[in-house]
């Protein structure tokens, strides 16, 4: 019997980092054909599938503005990146046969949709995945703050971040051997201890709009497929009901 999932629609937020694969940089064929498949088998379990990519494994705009660019400047940089990873994984998934669209924030008809949020919808609800590019079209906002928006946008039943390691930590688990893991967390929490897991402005969305945030490691195979069902897996911020 196969098992029913627990979410109806879920914005899956990639993080560049997880494509470039262990070089956390470039594209990783490797990495985006793993993932690709992972989404591949949650649609046909019956979840609508969004995702929002990082760019982060091409391009950082807050390294290079600190590094003295003009922030806007970088931050649009940053986005083109984050079209970049869209097209490829794009490309991946349909070569398993997925029906996909990218849509852009920034208008850029050549390669991708622009955004309209109710042909977003409609192409969900014909069980297209729909990959959302160009972060939120502004500078200055992550693609954290995109991936939270677009879930608000889309009315998604949870945001997932997959990451490079398994769950929220009470410190960098890679630097410090003796981190503490969180299974569960309060939006206030990781407000109030500023916990690295998504920018103080999408935590707050998502808080505002009692969307449940699930946490964890990309890298595991399947759990892309258990998050997006509904399993215990990672950290899971707010509650799922």
């Amino acid at each position: 019997m196969v098992k029913k999932p627990r979410f109806k629609r879920i914005i899956l937020k990639i993080s560049g980092e997880v494509l470039g694969g262990k070089e956390e940089y470039g594209i990783s064929s490797q990495e985006i054909s793993g993932i690709s498949h992972e989404i591949k088998e949650l649609t046909e379990r019956g979840v609508q599938v969004a995702v929002v990519v990082g760019g982060g494994n091409l391009f950082r705009g807050v390294d290079a503005s600190s590094k003295g660019m003009d922030r806007a400047s970088a931050d649009y940089m940053g986005m083109l990146a984050t079209v970049i990873n869209s097209l490829a994984l794009q490309d991946a998934l349909e070569k398993i046969g997925v029906y996909t669209r990218v849509q852009s924030a920034i208008d850029m008809r050549q390669v991708a949709e622009p955004y309209i949020r109710r042909r977003a919808i409609r192409h969900l609800e014909k069980a297209r995945v729909v990959i959302f590019a160009g972060g939120t079209g502004n500078p200055y906002f992550s693609t954290d703050t995109a991936a939270s928006l677009r879930a608000m946008e889309i009315g998604a039943d949870a945001l997932l971040k997959a990451t490079k390691v398994d769950g929220v930590y009470d410190s960098d688990p890679i630097k410090n051997k003796n981190a503490v893991k969180f299974d569960r967390l309060s939006y206030i929490d990781v407000l109030k201890k500023k916990l690295r897991v998504m920018d103080a402005t999408a935590v707050s969305l998502c808080m505002d709009n009692q969307l449940p945030i699930v946490v964890f490691n990309a890298r595991k195979k399947g759990n892309i497929v258990r998050a997006g069902m509904g399993e215990k897996v990672g950290t899971i911020i707010g509650s799922m009901g």
